[in-house]
């Protein structure tokens, strides 16, 4: 149980370290004419991503670390991390946690962006239900999967109408 704690605790210290980035790139944008699109569910998302993680902890202290859900678990969550920090790296400046569109700034189209559109969001789904069945925490893996999926439907459609104005 310990081990899984300061698992998701390191999830938690990573998503700090996201944000850090993303006031980084923010200024950044900001500086060069960026603007903000869909800032409306940008609250309920951090809500969404914070009761991730605490609800992998509480549900963990009511279920069992099975080895053979919890390790191949283990592998998904940590292929999400590097998923997402893939995202990051390939866009640099224009990566961040709001949806942000600086004027002229060309599509990215490298990294795992040559093969899907929002290689982000795909860490985010796998994490969101690995990351809590690593533990058995089946209860919250499914919430956050039903909710996720209602958050991205909007999130991905208000990036899709901001990218359209490059």
């Amino acid at each position: 149980m310990t081990f899984y704690v300061v698992l998701v605790l390191l999830v938690g210290v990573e998503r700090l370290a996201e944000l850090v980035v993303a006031v980084r790139n923010k200024k950044w944008a900001v500086e060069r004419g960026g603007r903000e699109y869909g800032a409306g569910h940008y609250p309920f998302m951090v809500v969404l991503h914070t009761a991730l993680l605490a609800g992998c902890i509480a549900e963990a202290f009511h279920r069992p670390f099975l080895p053979w859900l919890g390790w191949p678990m283990l592998v998904l969550a940590v292929a999400a991390q590097v998923l997402r920090w893939w995202c990051i790296r390939t866009l640099g400046h224009q990566w961040n946690t709001k949806i942000i569109v600086v004027p002229g700034m060309p599509l990215v189209t490298g990294g795992p962006y040559r093969y899907f559109a929002h290689p982000n969001y795909v860490a985010v789904v796998v994490e969101g239900f690995a990351l809590p069945l690593v533990h058995s925490a089946w209860l919250t893996a499914l919430v956050f999967t039903v909710l996720n999926a209602g958050l991205l439907t909007v999130r991905i459609r208000a990036e899709n109408r901001a990218l359209a104005t490059v």
